[in-house]
């Protein structure tokens, strides 16, 4: 393999390999330029189990309720990357994309780059997810589903209101 002759490796010997040099198959094989990046987080990545909080609206705000209803798993590099937590959608406001059920994991974080998925608290005790849109004079709320008007907060209604972001959506699980 070194000397480049075309030889035959058996798939269960390039997959010890990439295993004991800690990289992906691909990587070994010459197909991929990444030798860190994992081709499956089951194979490499243990999973960690994050609480489903409970249930978000995406339309109007409701009380955010923080009671255990369910468990996820993400896998272990992600939980790395900071504190998760789970919400189970409610309503219609962020369809096609999200779903009445669906199961978002969300990134505990107190800001987000515009053009972001975010719960938001507004009033200090109702959570929404939706789009996160920052301007000068303030932010924008957005719906992907067009029968909603975006929520629309100026600096200072973010203050008096208040309106903060308490995280930001990494993914989507729908349930069937």
């Amino acid at each position: 393999y070194e000397n480049g002759r075309v030889i035959n490796i058996k798939r269960s010997t390039i997959a010890a390999m990439a295993n004991i040099f800690h990289c992906t198959p691909s990587y070994i094989m010459g197909w991929s330029d990444e030798p860190d990046k994992q081709i499956s987080s089951h194979i490499s990545d243990k999973a960690v189990q994050i609480k489903v909080l409970g249930r978000v609206a995406a339309g109007i705000p409701l009380e955010a309720i923080e009671d255990v209803i369910d468990t996820e798993e993400i896998p272990q590099s992600l939980a790395k990357t900071g504190e998760f937590f789970g919400l189970q959608i409610h309503g219609d406001s962020m369809e096609p994309r999200m779903c009445e059920g669906d199961v978002v994991i969300v990134r505990q974080q107190d800001d987000a780059e515009s053009g972001d998925i975010v719960i938001a608290m507004i009033n200090g005790h109702d959570a929404t997810c939706k789009r996160l849109m920052k301007y000068a004079g303030g932010i924008s709320l957005l719906s992907f589903n067009p029968l909603y008007e975006p929520m629309m907060f100026s600096n200072e209604e973010i203050e008096t209101k208040p309106v903060r972001i308490i995280g930001k959506v990494v993914e989507n699980r729908q349930k069937y």
